[in-house]
């Protein structure tokens, strides 16, 4: 077959899950024998590539504007590939999906994963809601297949479209887990003597209401926060600000690689306090490190941490801190349970591309 991926920021990347997610797929795809091409947004700051370990890449000009960066890209790339002859063009996320309609003039067959109903964030005001919920609507309407990662999401579209989709959540990788050596000698930080955030620092991730909640607690353990922003520099200034006066808190920006496997598995506790999910996939990733893990209570976070996890009440800041502090005292006791065996047995990628694969092919007959 010969696939299209639409919707993403760019591959190779992880500036947020779905980059995680489209760089996986379109590369164990592709290592299987299709042809894939994924349509990247350019970036004067990145430097543009034709290949990827077997993904061609096709860089589509956009607007770097929080309010326009999606929509300008998401339109020409959906130009572009209406001319090209593909199996299966496969959007990733609602926003992006309001240009399936394009393809589907030129009929052309489409798959679009809901990766989260971002208008619910605060991220996502006014016209920019508008057009994710529009999105929402097309893809409800006129996609051929549509992939949920949650059974909450399938929920939803039954209740509100009467639309069925297929359930295909996000798989990660197994990573060993690694010694406290870069972290130390970057950020003097020993096992179990941190707690962690890890994840794109945007409005809807719940951050302030962790610094509060932390700046309640009585502990020493300090609390990192890796991450990036993009587009919100104003949120980020002022979670800064909001952390200065606490030396505890420290924001560590983006990591990857060893940095970030050590970062997983030496820390005490894990926290993800976010508002809104499609599927977290920085949770998966901290559970496939066995790495103790309090998230907020939304469904999302319930339904992939099961019994692996601790939780509380979304925003929450009170509740935030009594959990915290019942956390960082009784770790041993409250978190005693395998995560890793269970990542590795429910969120596998093999499976995810042969099921993705499976659809594709039910889609192109």
């Amino acid at each position: 077959m010969k696939i299209a991926m639409i919707g993403h920021k760019r591959i190779p990347g992880r500036e947020g899950g779905i980059e995680v997610v489209v760089e996986e797929l379109t590369t164990r795809i592709a290592e299987s024998g299709h042809k894939v091409v994924a349509y990247n947004r350019k970036n004067k700051k990145v430097k543009k590539i034709k290949e990827y370990k077997g993904v061609k890449i096709i860089n589509v000009t956009t607007i770097q504007k929080k309010s326009l960066d999606a929509v300008v890209y998401s339109f020409f790339a959906s130009i572009r590939a209406a001319f090209c002859k593909y199996d299966v063009i496969h959007y990733h996320a609602l926003g992006p999906s309001v240009f399936l309609l394009i393809p589907k003039l030129f009929r052309k067959k489409i798959v679009v994963t809901v990766h989260g109903l971002n208008y619910k964030t605060p991220k996502w005001k006014g016209l920019g809601a508008k057009f994710i919920k529009l999105g929402e609507k097309i893809t409800a309407k006129y996609a051929n297949e549509i992939i949920v990662l949650s059974k909450e999401q399938q929920k939803y579209f039954m209740d509100k479209y009467n639309r069925e989709t297929v359930y295909i959540p996000n798989g990660t990788t197994l990573k060993p887990c690694l010694e406290a050596n870069i972290i130390k000698e970057k950020y003097g930080l020993k096992k179990d003597k941190y707690t962690l955030f890890l994840s794109r620092i945007v409005p809807g991730k719940g951050i302030e209401h962790l610094i509060e909640a932390y700046k309640k607690i009585n502990t020493d353990i300090p609390l990192i926060i890796a991450g990036e922003t993009s587009f919100v520099d104003d949120f980020y200034n002022s979670i800064v600000e909001k952390a200065r006066e606490d030396e505890r808190i420290k924001f560590i920006g983006f990591v990857s690689g060893d940095e970030l496997s050590e970062l997983y598995s030496n820390a005490c506790l894990f926290v993800f306090p976010s508002e809104a999910e499609g599927m977290p996939m920085c949770l998966l990733e901290a559970l496939s490190y066995n790495t103790p893990c309090l998230v907020s209570d939304i469904p999302e976070n319930v339904e992939v941490g099961k019994e692996y996890v601790k939780t509380f009440k979304v925003a929450d800041v009170e509740d935030l801190k009594d959990k915290l502090e019942r956390c960082l005292k009784e770790k041993d006791k409250l978190f005693n349970k395998n995560s890793r065996e269970y990542i590795a047995r429910e969120f596998n990628w093999d499976d995810v591309v042969e099921k993705t694969l499976n659809l594709y092919e039910k889609v192109k007959k």
